[in-house]
């Protein structure tokens, strides 16, 4: 399961990485730019640090408020939802919760 989570946001930070960077390109030239909407839904999918990073990187949407904001309590969220499986708690948590729903059926 934990494989998965991680090709997830490999996945996720890319594509945030690539949006992002693709916006500054398009605000450069002038065309029709990314929706702030979705960059942010996809910061918030896992992709926060490829959000930051390009940001950084591009110098892109760093002073934008509230967007920055949104960006880095998107960050601190992913981070904190990532930290039980980091630490190895979900799996017994899951295993006795599915014991617990098998008991009852």
């Amino acid at each position: 399961m934990t494989d998965y989570i991680f090709m997830w946001l490999a996945a996720a930070n890319l594509i945030a990485f690539l949006l992002m960077v693709l916006d500054k390109a398009y605000a450069k030239a002038g065309m029709r730019r990314t929706r702030e909407s979705t960059l942010l839904l996809w910061a918030f999918l896992g992709g926060a640090l490829g959000t930051m990073l390009a940001a950084r990187l591009m110098r892109h949407k760093t002073r934008k408020q509230p967007f920055a904001t949104c960006m880095l309590i998107s960050l601190g969220v992913n981070i904190i939802l990532l930290l039980p499986w980091a630490l190895g708690l979900p799996g017994p948590f899951f295993v006795s919760a599915l014991a617990k729903i098998a008991a009852d059926a």
